[in-house]
């Protein structure tokens, strides 16, 4: 693999520290600004909310920019929205720095998943995706836990400093490490009109609603991991880091086992996974009154969560591979999605009394739609082959379009022998 997907994935985590550690300071942050758990919950969606907008607005706006500067620019950006949130005098002001922050981190994880996949062979996507959510995995594991202590201890905004000090080292990386490219000039240049030419095709529309709601239903239950770990388990809050530390654990360990058999078995690895969260949701909200079973289905829920997220990914960007920055912008989108609606309906749940095991349940039942979704994207697949856009959303003066649509050139044949490798009953049109 090379080093600088590694560089793309540290990066990640100073931008998955910020996104996540909201999950452990609601509590402070409630407090402070004198608003509710909910209220305070929305900081999360506000976060999930820029990331939907930004990842393909950005994604867009600079197609025929240079990556690395692109990526370099969004870095200092996102510091910037941290230092805004670490002073905000009042939550309006919070609420527009996550807005910021956001949109920077969507457009550096649109360009970012783009050049992580561009340097390495198809057949090692996933993996190289794993990289980059692996940084999710270990700011789960390191940064999320850590915003939750100092939180705790040095007070919320300490938490927001920490954060634009790790994305300074992460732009550092970028600068040292990720390889310098230039704009594209020419046929090379790509074209939006061409790579919109992927949201033609229903198997896109598929895996960004598997996408969505398999991230809905774990953040629904994650957004509220902390009042539901004091106020129905029973535990201190002092527990609340290490149980977020936990979740990260499984996490990671989710992301480098998806990651190592997405490619080979793509659908089975989401499929699967999905199911497995279903599963873990809905014994949580039927345990969530045990600490113990509380913390050991964390551990599980970040496990199964991560699991898919390769996969899910690499879905992507084999069916919209001729346009690679738009694939990633837009999984990144649908992510978001899930992230904005899953603690929006969790909040909705607790304000109208129910409960936060209520909430396990919301997310439970999100879990299960989008395992029906992932079947249902598995039996169109299986009867229409490889997607028929793809093979015409390059310019058409690129290789990738003159191709032939099945040949092993052409990011449709790339597809079609990747499916046949994984699943050899199966022909292709």
């Amino acid at each position: 693999m090379p080093l600088a997907v590694y560089v793309l994935g540290l990066s990640v985590f100073a931008l998955g520290t910020s996104e996540f550690m909201l999950s452990g300071l609601l509590q402070p942050v409630a407090r402070d600004m004198g608003v509710s758990i909910p209220t305070a919950g929305l900081l999360i969606s506000a976060f999930a909310i820029g990331m939907v907008v930004g990842a393909p607005v950005l994604a867009a706006a600079t197609l025929r920019l240079p990556r690395r500067t692109t990526l370099m620019v969004l870095l200092a950006v996102f510091g910037l929205g941290q230092i805004a949130g670490a002073v905000a005098p009042s939550y309006g002001v919070l609420f527009a720095s996550r807005v910021v922050s956001a949109l920077a981190c969507a457009g550096f994880w649109a360009v970012g998943a783009a050049v992580a996949v561009s340097l390495v062979p198809v057949n090692a996507r996933a993996k190289a995706m794993a990289v980059m959510v692996g940084g999710l995995s270990i700011a789960n594991i390191a940064g999320v836990p850590a915003g939750a202590f100092l939180g705790q201890h040095a007070g919320w905004r300490a938490a927001f400093w920490a954060v634009a000090g790790l994305s300074v080292l992460g732009l550092v990386g970028v600068v040292a490490l990720v390889p310098r490219t230039e704009a594209p000039t020419g046929d090379d240049q790509p074209r939006l009109r061409a790579e919109l030419r992927i949201y033609r095709d229903r198997q896109v529309w598929l895996a960004l609603a598997a996408t969505a709601l398999s991230g809905g239903a774990v953040f629904c239950l994650f957004s509220y991991l902390g009042p539901l770990l004091t106020d129905v388990a029973g535990l201190d809050e002092g527990w609340v880091p290490t149980v977020l530390a936990l979740f990260g654990v499984g996490a990671l360990l989710g992301t480098l086992i998806g990651g190592r058999i997405a490619d080979a078995h793509l659908f089975g690895t989401m499929f699967w996974g999905i199911v497995a969260s279903t599963v873990v949701l809905s014994a949580l909200a039927l345990t969530a009154h045990s600490a113990v079973a509380a913390v050991t289905l964390a551990l599980m829920l970040g496990f199964t969560a991560f699991f898919t997220a390769p996969a899910l990914n690499a879905r992507m960007f084999n069916l919209a591979g001729a346009a690679p920055t738009l694939a990633g912008a837009t999984n990144t989108s649908a992510f978001n999605i899930g992230n904005t609606v899953g603690p929006w309906l969790g909040g909705l749940v607790i304000d109208a009394g129910w409960g936060y095991p209520a909430v396990a349940w919301t997310g439970a039942a999100l879990a299960g739609t989008g395992a029906a979704t992932t079947v249902a994207a598995m039996r169109v697949h299986r009867a229409e082959g490889a997607s028929r856009v793809i093979a015409t959303s390059a310019s058409p003066a690129s290789p990738a379009s003159s191709a032939s649509p099945a040949s092993p050139a052409s990011p449709a044949g790339m597809e079609a022998a990747h499916d046949l490798a994984t699943d050899p009953s199966r022909t292709t049109r």
